[in-house]
């Protein structure tokens, strides 16, 4: 396409008749008036409509579920439905900046779990910072589980992809006839789910977005889903948990004996789990069951969790294990994997998006069927593997991708193994249309792996980094702290980020044995890792260098 050679920014996007989209060169051609909030309703949409348009002011919004209690600044609230297919029924809401406020650029939120609620909250901050902003509900209402997709193959679709590619396009339409021109940058930013819905972005639809945010991304959907289902069985086989949330704290400490000063600092956090050889076996119980050891059925189920799932009949993984040294901390293995939250989505995925509520129990199943099945009818519209960034490399896209180690719900490894396999595919078929400038891997795509950190944010580590929805008062909120931020600093400076600097604040580490002030830490561009240059204070990011690992 013409924007694979040609930056998207170069162009305006005008309402042409019916609504359609169409591309001019910026400049070139008349730009369509500025439309009034309340008038969008009229506004003209191919497969869509505006159902409600109203002017909102910080007073008329709760304040975000968050800790945070952050307010929306002044705006355009659009609620619009995306109608694509007979079947598909799509909300998004769009806010939009007053003009005077606009800088000039779109983001897109994703989703998370299984999507189900246009979650505004998530808009609060590009709001507040200028850009205009939208989220969708994936296509469809729902109760945190699948059963939307029973008997309705297009709204997999929805949720797979269609979504989230329908509310980019009619919300570049809409924010045009409200400016009355085109957005110069497109972002999108997500993690989990949302992390998914980046990738697969920049995999189907890799001229939609200048810049790309891409957290924790559950893209390998299918193998990840069939392993929660391999997990459950591992742990609960016998019928009970094998596996009791009174034994993690004996686990994690083993753990962090074992690796944690293989960085050179002591502080509790495991800072590269890939060398850790920790081996749970050093905690088998010796003089009778208890809190402080493990028996040897608990010991094979702790291992099978590092090692990940692997397919029952021919042996090959599924799907990379879980990593050491974060077993105890809240949102990691007691509420994925003792609390079944794993199992919860693993179960509804097969019952009711691969088997469409045929008879199916985890207990009795066939898990070498059942991944062979999910990826013959389900990963197609929703697996974001394809290692081919071709086009949107060429396009000029950036890709930043970050992942916490101590995440027990998307395996770390798993963005790891994707970065590679990207390296390798672009190494092995390389592109004529790719410039000069954009000859490797890190020229468009970098990697930022997280210690100390659980899914999307949270951990006994620096966690804090314009990963969260609000970011909190006392962070600092800049490029070089803010994923967000450094993206797109990336798209319009030219200025890639080697490192972000993460940080952890007191209220949040109070209750690890970190100290009571505020901790900052430098993530590095994969493959670098942080090391302390053993001056200073071991909080303090300026006393860490991003150097190659051992």
């Amino acid at each position: 396409m013409l924007c694979a050679a040609i930056r998207f920014s170069c162009f305006a996007l005008l309402v042409a008749p019916g609504g359609a989209i169409a591309l001019g060169l910026a400049g070139s051609a008349a730009r369509p008036a500025q439309t009034a909030c309340e008038k969008l309703t009229t506004l003209r949409l191919h497969g869509a409509k505006v159902l409600s348009a109203a002017m909102i002011s910080p007073a008329d919004i709760p304040a975000t579920p968050t800790r945070l209690g952050a307010h929306a600044a002044e705006h355009c609230e659009v609620q619009g439905v995306a109608t694509p297919t007979s079947d598909s029924i799509i909300h998004f809401t769009l806010w939009l900046p007053p003009a005077d406020r606009w800088n000039g650029k779109y983001l897109q939120k994703g989703s998370g779990g299984w999507g189900g609620e246009a979650y505004s909250y998530a808009l609060i901050t590009p709001l507040n910072r200028g850009y205009a902003a939208a989220v969708t509900d994936d296509g469809h209402r729902g109760d945190g589980t699948a059963r939307f997709a029973v008997g309705h193959p297009e709204k997999l679709i929805d949720f797979g992809h269609r979504a989230i590619h329908e509310t980019s396009r009619q919300s570049r339409v809409i924010l045009n006839a409200f400016y009355g021109k085109a957005h110069t940058q497109a972002y999108f930013v997500g993690c989990s789910d949302g992390g998914r819905e980046a990738l697969i972005q920049a995999q189907r639809y890799p001229e939609d977005f200048n810049g790309i945010v891409a957290g924790a991304p559950a893209n390998n959907w299918t193998h990840q889903l069939a392993g929660f289902v391999w997990y459950e069985k591992a742990l609960l086989a016998s019928g009970t948990n094998i596996l009791p949330a009174s034994k993690l704290a004996v686990l994690q400490g083993a753990a962090i004996k074992a690796c944690d000063a293989k960085d050179g600092v002591r502080d509790g956090i495991i800072d590269n789990p890939r060398d850790c050889e920790f081996d749970p076996a050093v905690l088998l119980c010796t003089a009778g069951d208890g809190d402080d050891c493990l028996t040897g059925p608990q010991i094979d189920a702790v291992k099978k969790i590092y090692s990940g799932a692997s397919d029952p009949v021919t042996g090959k993984p599924i799907i990379p294990g879980f990593e050491p040294g974060m077993e105890a901390y809240p949102s990691t293995w007691k509420l994925w994997l003792l609390e079944s939250m794993q199992a919860k989505f693993g179960n509804s995925n097969f019952a009711d998006v691969v088997y469409e509520g045929r008879p199916w129990d985890w207990r009795t199943s066939n898990l070498h069927d059942d991944v062979t099945l999910a990826d013959e009818k389900e990963a197609p519209h929703v697996n974001a593997t394809n290692p081919d960034l071709r086009t949107f490399r060429a396009h000029g896209g950036k890709l930043i991708v970050y992942h916490g180690w101590g995440d027990a719900a998307v395996a770390p490894q798993n963005s790891i193994d994707y970065y590679h396999q990207v390296r390798d595919f672009l190494a092995t078929y390389p592109d004529a249309r790719a410039p000069a400038a954009a000859a490797t891997l890190d020229d468009f795509y970098l990697l930022f792996m997280v210690p100390g950190m659980s899914h999307c944010w949270g951990g006994v580590g620096p966690d804090s980094f314009g990963n969260e929805e609000v970011p909190a008062p006392a962070l600092v909120q800049d490029a070089d702290h803010d994923v967000v931020l450094a993206l797109d600093r990336w798209v319009v400076d030219s200025r890639a980020p080697e490192r972000i600097v993460a940080t952890k604040l007191p209220e949040q580490n109070s209750a690890q044995n970190l100290q009571r002030e505020i901790v900052t830490r430098p993530l590095c561009a994969y493959p670098k890792v942080a090391r302390y240059q053993g001056k200073g204070s071991t909080n303090d990011a300026i006393n860490f260098q991003c150097v190659a690992p051992p």
